[in-house]
């Protein structure tokens, strides 16, 4: 029995991240804090090809939260700023909970999440650390462009649904609202602005993923 006052040693650190990063990527989402914004609305006839495309947008979105909980994660290990860590797990539960939202309608879809979602976690929190020792305000820039994007590409989703498909809007527009919030939180916590390059740089790395999330 491990004693509640153990130190932890850098190497228990870094096996707690692996375990954690291996419970997120491969197995079922944590339960989330807030009920499911689509719990009371009926769901839909869907024909093979909508129930397909609907489920490869939501693994992309599945994946994004993937990606979202380990630049969260690397962000807060390299943040310097006790504040910052704060509204980075804020954001971070919230981020749970469109994890678990995602994995439920993908259920619901007879679908699965992407096999490649320890890969993106891995890279995710190279990128967040990365980040993260830069300093709190190029790591809250980060972030800041990160949500405008994932505000952006879940508004591309939400215009590709069936009218009729009211439980994955439901997800999606509440998720599109968290985003906002977590942007305005960046900035309003001193985010930098990124250079054009960079934000570039991530929005071409941000099509790659989609365009192989969709599928695998």
């Amino acid at each position: 029995m491990e004693h509640a006052g153990r130190h932890h040693t850098p190497l228990d650190r870094i096996i707690h991240r692996i375990d954690e990063a291996l419970r997120l990527s491969t197995g079922a989402a944590p339960e989330p804090f807030r009920a499911n914004p689509a719990a009371d609305t009926a769901d839909c006839e869907l024909d093979d090809s909508q129930r397909r495309h609907i489920a490869g947008l939501m693994r992309i979105n599945h994946t994004g939260e993937i990606c979202a909980q380990a630049l969260y994660a690397g962000q807060a290990a390299t943040a310097r700023n006790p504040e910052v860590k704060d509204d980075m797990q804020k954001a971070s539960d919230e981020e749970i909970d469109h994890l678990a939202w995602c994995e439920q309608r993908l259920e619901e879809l007879d679908s699965r999440p992407s096999l490649l979602n320890p890969f993106w976690y891995a890279s995710s929190y190279a990128i967040g650390a990365i980040a993260g020792a830069a300093g709190d305000g190029w790591s809250l820039g980060f972030l800041k462009e990160t949500e405008n994007q994932v505000e952006a590409h879940l508004q591309d989703h939400l215009d590709q649904l069936p009218p009729e498909d009211a439980r994955t809007h439901a997800i999606l527009g509440q998720m599109k609202i968290d985003e906002a919030r977590h942007a305005d939180m960046a900035e309003d916590a001193g985010a930098y602005d990124l250079p054009a390059p960079i934000k570039d740089l991530m929005s071409l790395t941000s099509k790659v993923m989609k365009v192989v999330a969709y599928r695998i």
